[in-house]
């Protein structure tokens, strides 16, 4: 492999204001393996099982390679220090719709406004490159901060899935929410 290639800063696919969203490298894989384990994102993820080193890396291979998956990591402009991954997942073209799944690594990354810029930066590609036409996502009941963000971005409640995740000794509700393209485009790019 050509060492250039390897000693270059990290490819910014989708840039935003204080972050940027890239394509996970080989180089990625041991990192997002110790992200896997954060007690608070994998409570906020509803995440239960462990995973190998390998299984992660197989993981990310194969949703590199669908082409209903766009997994990214979420990466600090100024630093390219990695916070978290984004994926838009499930694409389906034909009726052009898709679900959005985000996970911030550390509590120091939550509640300054990266999880928004990261969504809104995904959701531009979404509706405006691949010209979907709906975007769902689903959060659990005790994620308030992950709802008030979402709601803040433009996504909509639309019903409720009683007791679908049982963590930490009880039943939660996940509430499944959407934003549909003319919603996007009246918040973000009216009068263009």
């Amino acid at each position: 492999m050509n060492s250039s290639i390897t000693n270059t800063k990290p490819v910014r696919f989708l840039e935003g204001e204080r972050i940027y969203l890239r394509p996970f490298g080989e180089e990625d894989t041991a990192e997002y393996f110790q992200m896997l384990f954060n007690p608070e994102m994998r409570r906020l993820t509803g995440t239960k099982r462990a995973f190998t080193l390998e299984e992660v890396r197989r993981y990310i291979e194969e949703k590199s390679g669908n082409h209903d998956t766009i997994l990214l990591l979420i990466a600090l402009s100024d630093s390219d220090q990695i916070i978290g991954d984004i994926a838009l997942q499930d694409i389906d073209y034909v009726n052009r719709n898709a679900n959005i799944r985000i996970a911030l690594d550390k509590g120091e990354h939550l509640g300054k406004g990266y999880g928004p810029e990261a969504i809104k930066l995904l959701l531009e590609y979404a509706f405006g490159i691949l010209h979907l036409h709906r975007i769902e996502l689903q959060v659990f009941d005790y994620n308030e901060r992950a709802i008030k963000a979402y709601e803040k971005v433009g996504f909509k409640r639309e019903g409720v899935q009683r007791d679908a995740l049982y963590y930490q000794h009880r039943y939660h509700d996940s509430i499944i929410m959407s934003m549909l393209e003319e919603e996007y485009r009246a918040l973000y790019h009216q009068g263009q």
